[in-house]
């Protein structure tokens, strides 16, 4: 919640007091004479609007809420202010002198809640003392009173004429002290003291509102528009974990900015790996860019293996870590070009601003991994029957992306066009750790086309 500042100023000769985030003044003083014709006023004023709101003495609901209470409180203490505050949720009084707590004592009744004589909230000051006051509207002596709003005094225990002390449960709505505590602070407290009064009106009742979160496995995710950069839900996207074949995207990548596409790759023994389909054999040669089909349908290790070791493998590596690195992705490190190791991680927030980068620089990689046919000069050689491994049974409009999975979850980077109130949006959906990515994305989605509604900017 942003703050505001609080402004103590007075018209004419007066005191300014000004403390970080928050400033109280009050009325100027000459000689213990009270300058009547001296209005003390608190503005509070918002930083960014500069709207002002002035308070004056007197009764302020503002003052019911904590935060607006301690704000002042704080300003009268930083300044060294002599006052009584009287916390009516506490029952407590307490005098300040010069800023510093002197005294404290227990409030013993207080106006009844709800009741027209409730005592109100608000800032005042000691307008008179009397030793022994006696109230008209009660029809009883009020010993050691200091009168603050008109009929509301800080006063001992009440009696009456007789000299009968008046029920525990009678109650004009005063501060009632005990006699002792009631003389200590009369004689403590000079005239036009200012008053602080206190009760929380704004409590909690123990209800919570919460915002539903998407149901979900996975336990970091986040969805992102990439039209406007707004990120419309998200859990756990600053922890760096394994990203499995999502990895797979960078060496796409690197691969495609450090070998020539257009030339021929010879396959051999080191670039076998264990993967999910099969297709490559010892002793062929096939096209850089053909290598790109099954390493981004099918997540081929194959195919990252070829890239790497085509290169050099270690010097493969190191140039996926720069390029990570040229991107701002400082929580990435990427240890094997295909993902198998779970030294391969990365955060939600650093594939996000991967997710962005593909779409705004780098759209031949959606487009290959979305199964779409990409015109192209490079010289393609045809696998029989590749499959789409990032597609997501039942949810139209993949833009592309990778999806992967290690033993200890699901992983997905995929960009989706989705309509939202009629717009078609372009959402980014990240995952890690999910025990199942397509049930999730389905998840995310349906949340946030019941969640959110939207309009085109001009």
């Amino acid at each position: 919640m942003m703050r505001s500042r609080l402004l103590l100023r007075t018209v004419g000769i007066g005191v300014l007091l000004c403390v970080v985030g928050v400033a109280v003044a009050y009325g100027a003083y000459r000689s213990g004479v009270h300058l009547s014709a001296i209005t003390p006023t608190i503005v509070l004023e918002d930083p960014n609007t500069g709207a002002k709101t002035s308070l004056s003495f007197g009764e302020q609901p503002l003052l019911s809420q904590p935060d607006f209470f301690k704000q002042v409180k704080t300003a009268f203490v930083e300044k060294k202010t002599s006052f009584i505050e009287a916390n009516l949720s506490e029952m407590k009084v307490r005098f300040y002198r010069d800023g510093v707590l002197e005294k404290e004592v227990a409030i013993l009744t207080k106006g009844k809640e709800g009741s027209w004589w409730e005592t109100p909230a608000g800032l005042y000051e000691v307008q008179s003392k009397s030793e022994n006051h006696f109230s008209s509207f009660g029809h009883v002596y009020t010993p050691w009173n200091m009168a603050f709003q008109g009929n509301f005094f800080i006063h001992g225990w009440p009696i009456y004429p007789d000299g009968t002390p008046v029920a525990t449960a009678y109650s004009g709505g005063c501060i009632r002290l005990s006699d002792e505590d009631a003389k200590a602070l009369y004689d403590a407290v000079p005239v036009h003291t200012p008053v602080l009064v206190y009760e929380e009106d704004y409590g909690s009742d123990g209800f919570v509102y919460s915002v539903n979160a998407p149901n979900v496995t996975a336990k970091q995710y986040a969805v992102l528009d990439i039209g406007n950069g707004t990120v419309l839900t998200q859990s756990g996207i600053e922890e760096v974990r394994p990203i499995a074949s999502v990895t797979k995207i960078v060496t796409a990548l690197v691969a495609a900015e450090y070998i020539n596409l257009d030339a021929d790759i010879v396959i051999t023994e080191s670039m076998i790996a264990s993967t999910s389909v099969p297709r490559i054999k010892a002793g062929e040669s096939l096209s850089a860019y053909s290598l790109l089909l099954p390493l981004l349908l099918e997540s081929s290790n194959e195919a990252a293996e070829a890239f790497a070791e085509h290169v050099g493998r270690a010097r493969f590596i190191s140039l996926m870590n720069e390029k990570v690195a040229a991107l701002g992705m400082t929580d990435t490190h990427l240890t094997d070009p295909s993902g198998a190791e779970h030294t391969n991680v990365s955060s939600v927030a650093d594939l996000l601003r991967l997710a962005q980068y593909l779409y705004n620089n780098r759209s031949f990689v959606l487009k290959i991994s979305s199964g779409r046919e990409v015109p192209t000069l490079y010289k393609v050689t045809t696998f029989e029957a590749l499959q789409n491994f990032n597609e997501v049974p039942g949810i139209l409009g993949l833009v592309g992306g990778k999806v992967g999975k290690n033993s200890i979850g699901e992983s997905a980077l995929l960009l989706f066009t989705v309509p939202i109130d009629g717009v078609s949006r372009t959402l980014a959906i990240v995952l890690l750790d999910s025990a199942d990515k397509n049930a999730d994305v389905r998840a995310l989605l349906s949340h946030i086309q019941r969640t959110y509604s939207g309009e085109q900017g001009g």
